[in-house]
């Protein structure tokens, strides 16, 4: 196991896979990892579609031009109405509890040495009509995962000077 800094720095927004299988171990060890992300007041309004087979997998590039091919694609949504909400100006926090779950996802994944990507870019109406399983549920991210294929990007080490992505009061 790498450290979190070290598994940070060397995480990237993989885009490429080979076509070797992910593990069904490794799907859980991602599953798992999902399941302990923290959320507000811990009411978890969050669910996870874990996309393998072929069939949906095609489906799924009818809602997104950034699925990659890859063996599997894990779909993060919320339900607002079973999140948190701040009482102070009603912000409601389903889609940060489903971040939190995405992140946590990604870093396992690397933490696994396999690859990923967050999609945002995708079409929330047609993906619940080509995955009807969704339901009322809120997509929120997909993260196609599999084998790397490639090399990160050349902008992947580039970041903000920390003077000036941080202030000290």
């Amino acid at each position: 196991m790498k450290s979190f800094l070290t598994l940070a720095a060397e995480r990237y927004s993989c885009r490429a896979f080979t076509k070797e299988p992910v593990a069904d171990e490794d799907i859980q060890h991602i599953l798992e990892a999902a399941r302990l992300a923290p959320t507000a007041v811990n009411r978890q309004p969050v669910h996870i579609w874990v996309v393998q087979a072929r069939e949906y997998r095609d489906k799924l590039k009818e809602t997104s031009a950034y699925t990659y091919d890859a063996p599997v694609i894990f779909i993060v949504g919320c339900r607002p109405e079973d999140a948190w909400v701040r009482k102070y100006d009603g912000k409601n926090g389903a889609e940060i509890d489903a971040a939190i779950v995405g992140t946590h996802i990604m870093m396992e994944v690397a933490d696994l040495g396999l690859g990923c990507t967050w999609v945002g870019s995708f079409d929330p109406a047609k993906l619940k009509e080509v995955l009807p399983q969704i339901g009322e549920w809120v997509p929120v991210a997909m993260f196609p995962v599999g084998h790397i294929l490639g090399e990160p990007s050349a902008r992947h080490s580039e970041r903000k000077a920390m003077e000036d992505l941080v202030t000290k009061l």
